[in-house]
């Protein structure tokens, strides 16, 4: 039996989008590769030649980072007639980022969840969020089992919540999974997206084991005086049709000292954020002090993102 053709990319620096098409035309074929970048493809029809050469973003140099903001935020105003600045804050030194949830005391109202579909600049028709609460048994950590569609006053009895967004994992499948290195891990752990590099191929929607990621399957319906001017390249600007977006863990706000949208909503004090370098912190008391847990420890993920009960 004939070795099965593997999906080799070069390295980092050679890898563009004209090479990542022809890679998968060869690996796939062209019929089904065309299929799975058609969402892509058909967005692609809206770049400019500049936009679709540009370099991936951790190779271009300040002056280029900042020619793109600018087209972005003319472009912005141009679709969707809303004034943005886009900025791109760095990774601070002597920081990780980790974050950590009180089971005990969520009560499922979704406040978090609506910060972040505001924050974050999501499509406003299908409300669309990077976090999807669970409700759960009580007596139980059965994650399959949650039910993330309820409709009726919380918290509901012998009920817990569980809310679930991206793990910012250590180990994480979906960088791996990315032909085009459009997604990688930050020096301070935050797992990221280039929207401009990403080719739509949502093969790390299909690493992800948390269901974490989403894709814009049309382009983000958004008024005017709803979009959130105060944006970041690499987190909360208006994705673009074609492309897989995720949390990032606000970093356009706690890279500049403030912290997640979803943890100032959060009306019982069940969210806590912060460096695990400073052994001050309040994050850094929790993993020390609490009996936390991860989801899906046993796929050696190794996530950022902790829970935990009071008793």
């Amino acid at each position: 039996m004939s070795e099965p053709k593997k999906f080799a990319l070069p390295v980092l620096g050679e890898v563009d989008r004209r090479t990542a098409l022809k890679a998968g035309a060869a690996t796939l074929g062209v019929t089904a590769w065309a299929a799975a970048i058609q969402p892509w493809f058909e967005w692609t029809t809206e770049l400019n030649v500049d936009e679709f050469l540009q370099k991936h973003y951790r190779e271009l140099t300040a002056e280029q980072k900042l020619a793109v903001f600018r087209h972005l935020e003319e472009d912005a105003k141009k679709q969707y007639g809303a004034d943005v600045h886009i900025s791109d804050p760095l990774p601070l030194p002597g920081v990780q980022y980790a974050y950590a949830l009180n089971l005990s005391i969520c009560i499922g109202c979704r406040k978090c969840a609506e910060a972040c579909h505001v924050e974050n600049n999501h499509d406003r028709p299908t409300h669309q969020s990077y976090i999807r609460v669970f409700e759960m048994q009580k007596g139980g950590i059965d994650f399959a089992k949650g039910d993330c569609h309820y409709d009726h006053p919380v918290p509901a009895p012998d009920k817990y919540y569980m809310p679930v967004q991206c793990q910012h994992c250590e180990n994480a499948p979906c960088v791996k999974a990315c032909p085009v290195e459009a997604t990688w891990a930050e020096p301070d752990g935050i797992v990221v997206v280039d929207y401009n590099w990403c080719i739509g191929c949502r093969y790390c929607e299909a690493a992800c084991p948390y269901h974490a990621r989403r894709f814009n399957w049309q382009k983000p319906e958004i008024p005017a005086d709803e979009v959130n001017p105060n944006q970041g390249y690499l987190s909360n600007r208006v994705r673009p049709q074609g492309v897989m977006e995720k949390c990032t863990f606000c970093l356009h706000r706690v890279r500049e000292g403030r912290m997640p949208a979803c943890l100032e909503a959060c009306p019982t004090g069940a969210r806590v954020f912060g460096n695990v370098l400073d052994p001050d912190s309040e994050i850094r008391w929790v993993l020390d002090n609490k009996r936390v847990f991860v989801l899906k420890e046993e796929l050696g993920t190794k996530p950022r993102f902790f829970y935990f009960f009071d008793k």
